[in-house]
């Protein structure tokens, strides 16, 4: 038998969960789907704890789903480089180990495996090599994206068809609900999961909920949104306790509610049981780079809090995707969609147009519900033909063999 390919993974945790999540993910796909020989190699075992429970922080080496997960440490241990050696989103490997890739008379194929961007420029420098200045080693830039003309998105063999099914099954998603201690959705209730970073916006659309004439029960998974819930309730308790309003929470900090919002609290859950609550919900918000792609396979209205930069870039990002998302949506919709994420993400009303108020954004986006429901759905099916574990062991096969030949 062939023996199988070796890959390295080296994921430095920058932002609790969206590095180590893209890697997780990537790791399970390469070793459960395709056999590849897979060691993860992570500077933060605490934070991919969170992710997946089975990781046990103390250990120097554990296999968990057939991936073999080692602590990235200082002095880095004298190993065998992999065949295939991922550098996931610019971390810098151990100089230990590139000296070692240097020294093996096959290299490997390194690949920087670079952030998500919908921008056009993502096209021309998908797969371009960078030479090393000293040593016989060649790093390869490798974009996800979303045109055939990058390296697509992550995407489990099953994942739309497990989706599809938990959808059909009414006892599957009364049995999620019970799980999580949450009851199941009212009929006339929008239901929402919250993961988001800290927003100026977040108290304003809370009040907006509160006061709306439907109810709107808001899930929020442990995180850097929820001091600003618990802050937002223990604030307009002050200002209605001399009032009949209704504010309530428990002691456990496990819910909230003022007028037709409930706010339920959830541990921070494994992929797995995050993939089922946006498939339950019926608007995700989501944030950074691996939750907006999960909140895109979906297939329900979802809002992207991109990770906030000082010099704006990500407002570029923002609307490089939103300018690929709404191609297909009828201009009332799309500006619905794009005046309600911008608000969210701090830019609406800028410039010369008038500012929106987050809530009157939020109802206009709500509007066009099920115009944005339909649009998720096709918008997801149009994606899963691009595959990034996929085409990165098709591109590392097409190297090898330029190398052998």
């Amino acid at each position: 038998m062939n023996k199988p390919v070796t890959c390295d993974i080296f994921c430095a945790v920058v932002d609790n969960y969206g590095d180590i999540g893209v890697c997780w993910r990537l790791a399970r796909q390469f070793a459960g789907e395709h056999g590849v020989a897979v060691r993860l190699w992570v500077d933060d075992l605490a934070s991919f704890r969170k992710i997946c429970p089975e990781i046990d922080p103390a250990l120097p080496a554990q296999t968990v789903r057939n991936v073999e997960i080692r602590p990235w440490v200082s002095p880095f241990p004298q190993i065998e480089p992999a065949d295939l050696v991922i550098e996931a989103f610019a971390c810098k490997l151990p100089e230990s180990y590139i000296t070692a890739m240097a020294h093996r008379q096959l290299k490997p194929v390194w690949i920087n495996l670079e952030h998500l961007s919908a921008e056009d420029w993502v096209e021309g420098c998908h797969r371009l090599p960078s030479p090393h200045p000293q040593l016989p080693l060649v790093k390869y830039f490798f974009f996800p994206g979303f045109t055939p003309q990058t390296g697509g998105l992550l995407l489990e063999r099953d994942l739309l068809a497990r989706r599809d099914a938990f959808r059909r099954d009414p006892r599957a998603a009364t049995a999620f609900w019970q799980v999580l201690g949450v009851p199941p959705p009212k009929p006339d209730e929008t239901r929402v999961s919250l993961f988001s970073y800290e927003n100026s916006a977040l108290p304003e659309l809370l009040a907006a909920w509160a006061e709306g004439d439907k109810p709107v029960c808001c899930l929020v998974p442990e995180g850097r949104a929820l001091p600003q819930v618990k802050r937002y309730f223990e604030e307009v308790g002050r200002d209605l306790s001399r009032r009949d309003s209704h504010v309530g929470s428990n002691p456990g900090l496990q819910g909230y509610s003022r007028g037709n919002l409930q706010v339920r609290v959830l541990p921070f859950v494994e992929q797995e049981r995050y993939d089922e609550l946006l498939w339950a919900c019926d608007i995700n918000f989501v944030r950074g780079e691996d939750s907006f792609v999960r909140a895109q396979w979906a297939g329900r209205p979802f809002v992207w809090h991109i990770y906030p930069q000082l010099d704006g870039v990500h407002i570029q990002k923002l609307r490089a995707f939103l300018a690929r998302y709404c191609a297909g949506l009828a201009p009332d919709v799309a500006q619905a969609q794009r005046v309600w994420w911008e608000a969210w993400n701090g830019e609406a009303g800028r410039g010369t147009e008038p500012k929106i108020p987050v809530g009157e954004a939020w109802n206009n986006f709500l509007a066009h519900r099920p115009t944005l429901r339909q649009h998720a759905a096709i918008w997801a099916q149009q994606l899963s033909g691009n595959n990034l574990a996929l085409n990165m062991l098709d591109f590392f096969r097409e190297v090898g063999k330029i190398r052998a030949s």
